[in-house]
């Protein structure tokens, strides 16, 4: 298969950079590439392969063993220093999202169990990436379970398998390259610290490069292996220089000042650990044998912190990634380091190519994630609304439902204002009741792919459970003629193991955003609620999303999606004013729910409404909202109202809401300080009880 050319890649500069750091020193321990979609993070990385030197492996050895210093417990060992060398190419190893366990870490071979009742190992992915490159494609979209191993992997560098019969461990030395959409939902903190580096990637602005990546791009698919060819020579010479580098990095002086400076770098960063100190002295020492340089530099350093720090650097969930390269100089400090190979005191040589400072022309790349575009950070102040006469509203709302005006006597503008969101607080986990068959997740108990095995099954699906498959085949041990005592197995004697573990779920927020909200500061503890539970679904890998209803009617602020990043920042904004159209909300959370039931059928929901109860949109407002809430109820999903009424008189309307709806009801005044996971606690033993609700 003949790859896209790592040389005729443009517009990725720092991707490119960095990815050459990890094949000189692999020792760093990989790439993160955070991007949007369609900036050639795949390309970029699959490319990569052909840069890599071949290496000796043992001459029939399934796990790569090196000659002259194999794994003393390799499997397929042991190995003599007169075992034969052979020399293969480098490997680049994809793991697909959906790959299943046995697949990652390897299993028994159900051929020969079956054939020749041997226990044999049946190597997996890790296996065939050790001492080469495991890439992951979507790798926030990988299963936990599948995370779990990975990690394992990374932090011991072998592979252990204990199950099934079968006790193997054997080397996993391997660089771990993930690329991901942020949009798409952010990685676990255990396996992005584990990614060495990490860059961030977006698509030019600028029409010249845009033009030429297409040229490039329909050029390669008319004649790929013409294409590879115009680019051989730069491939050679690139590759040439990465073995170069690989040899002298070994050589690389650093010096105490340089690892005082780093250590200073990493502590006024604020990171967690001391991984992010040993990463950057090993990037700096990389870049510098890139360079040529004989020792780290200031500018080795701080390209190292651009790369490894960012991910690193302590920061809220909701909070964007990045660094404050200021900051960053300024911890650095302003001495002048020697005169690099050519001359320039600072080293600086960002490209490629190894040019210092090259002159920029139209048709250079801009580095990645560097793009003249307005960033939201989430810190600017939302614009002021404004009327239709472009006059800004008053920020304060008033409490038109205290005494609902008749819409014929209406004002014609309706002020509008935007309240900000207290700290969001920490919550307790709550589940959905019964068992579920959903995506794996760390909510609700459901059956899923890995956890504790309670029970087989027939279906042929998971992984086998080889006592109950011996245990069905000695059932028929007497009628099988089995010669000398041996026991006979047939396809009919297969069992693979049920487990139950947990799922994700879907959690919906319908938000009343109404003038009624806004008074006596209410919205904004609505805000901060809502924000603690997206932290909680951020922390348990739930898709979230949110419906907003104000006015006249309701709308889908944010379909569901596993960014919870994005549902906190459309709720930041999220405007309220004039009516309140609860029947609206609940028809449109209740199409929302149904669409996606579809998408998903296996993934339950939980719909959390945040309301006083009061309806004062349209004719009979009040005895429409009842309706649909009664229908809801029927539905026998689970729910809760959170009833944002307050003061001395008290009309209960959201109470009677969450009863016609058969959910938990939840005052406003319990949401502060933890308050409401309490009620979601007590709604979960409610349902369990089954005096709250119907389960899903």
């Amino acid at each position: 298969m003949t790859h896209y050319p790592f040389t005729a890649v443009v517009g990725a500069d720092d991707l490119s950079l960095a990815l050459i750091l990890i094949t000189v020193s692999p020792s760093i321990g990989g790439v993160l590439v955070r991007g949007e979609k369609g900036t050639a993070k795949s390309t970029i990385v699959r490319g990569l392969v052909d840069l890599l030197p071949p290496h000796a492996v043992v001459e029939g050895c399934r796990f790569a063993c090196e000659p002259g210093n194999p794994d003393p417990t390799c499997p397929d060992g042991p190995h003599g220093t007169t075992d034969a060398a052979t020399s293969r190419p480098a490997r680049l190893v994809e793991l697909p999202v959906g790959a299943t366990e046995d697949r990652v870490i390897g299993s028994l071979d159900l051929g020969k169990a079956l054939g020749s009742g041997e226990a044999a190992f049946q190597p997996g992915l890790l296996a065939d990436a050790h001492r080469g490159i495991l890439y992951v494609d979507e790798v926030n979209l990988l299963h936990d379970h599948l995370v779990d191993l990975l990690l394992d992997a990374a932090a011991m560098g072998r592979n252990t398998v204990e199950r099934d019969g079968v006790s193997i461990s054997h080397a996993a030395r391997l660089v771990l390259v993930g690329t991901m959409n942020p949009e798409e939902g952010e990685l676990r903190p255990q396996l992005l610290d584990r990614f060495g580096l990490t860059v961030e990637v977006a698509a030019s602005r600028d029409p010249l490069l845009r033009a030429e990546v297409v040229r490039r791009r329909l050029a390669f698919d008319a004649d790929p292996v013409g294409f590879a060819e115009g680019y051989a020579a730069a491939q050679r010479d690139l590759a040439d220089r990465v073995a170069a580098a690989r040899t002298a990095v070994g050589h690389v002086e650093l010096s105490d000042r340089s690892l005082a400076t780093i250590a200073r770098v990493c502590a006024g960063f604020e990171v967690d650990g001391m991984r992010a100190d040993i990463v950057t002295a090993r990037a700096a020492m990389a870049h510098a044998a890139w360079h040529g340089r004989p020792s780290v530099t200031r500018e080795d350093i701080r390209v190292a912190a651009i790369f490894a720090l960012p991910h690193r650097r302590r920061r809220n969930p909701f909070d964007a990634p990045g660094l404050d390269e200021d900051l960053l100089d300024r911890l650095l400090g302003d001495e002048p380091d020697d005169p690099g190979p050519d001359g320039d005191p600072e080293g600086r040589t960002h490209d490629v190519d190894g040019d210092a400072d090259p002159v920029p022309d139209p048709g250079a790349a801009a580095p990645a994630g560097t793009q003249d575009q307005p960033q939201d950070d989430g810190s600017r102040e939302p614009e002021p609304s404004r009327a239709a006469d472009g006059s800004p509203q008053t920020p304060e709302s008033r409490d038109e439902a205290a005494n609902p005006v008749p819409d014929s006597e209406a004002p014609a503008v309706v002020p509008v204002g935007v309240a900000a969101a207290g700290t969001p607080f920490r919550a307790r986990a709550f589940t959905l009741t019964g068992l579920g068959t959903g995506e794996s997740g760390r909510r609700s108990r459901a059956v899923t792919a890995t956890g504790h095995t309670i029970g087989s099954s027939t279906t042929g699906r998971g992984r086998l459970h080889l006592p109950a498959t011996i245990t069905e085949a000695a059932r028929h041990r007497g009628t099988r003629g089995a010669a000398y005592g041996r026991l006979v197995l047939l396809p009919g004697d297969l069992r693979t193991a049920v487990t139950q573990g947990q799922e994700s779920n879907l959690v919906l927020l319908a938000v009343d955003a109404s003038g009624s909200m806004g008074a006596r500061r209410r919205m904004e503890e609505v805000k901060t609620a809502v924000l603690s539970l997206l932290l909680d679904a951020y922390q348990r890998r739930d898709r979230v999303g949110l419906v907003t209803f104000r006015g006249q009617g309701a709308e889908v602020a944010l379909h569901p999606t596993s960014s919870v990043e994005a549902a906190a920042r459309s709720l930041t904004t999220l405007a309220h004013g004039g009516r309140t159209p609860l029947a609206e909300g609940l028809l449109m959370a209740t199409k929302v729910l149904a669409r996606e039931k579809l998408r998903d059928p296996k993934r339950r929901p939980l719909l959390v409404v945040v309301t006083d109860g009061r309806a004062t949109a349209g004719p009979d407002a009040l005895d429409r909202s009842r309706t649909i809430a009664d229908a809801w109820g029927r539905t026998g999903h689970q729910s809760v109202v959170i009833d944002a009424e307050t003061g001395t008189f008290r009309l209960g309307l959201a109470a009677d809401l969450a009863a016609r709806m058969g959910a938990t009801h939840v005052p406003l005044g319990e949401v502060a300080a933890g308050a409401i996971v309490e009620s979601v606690t007590t709604a979960r033993e409610a349902w369990r009880a089954g005096r709250g609700g119907r389960a899903a």
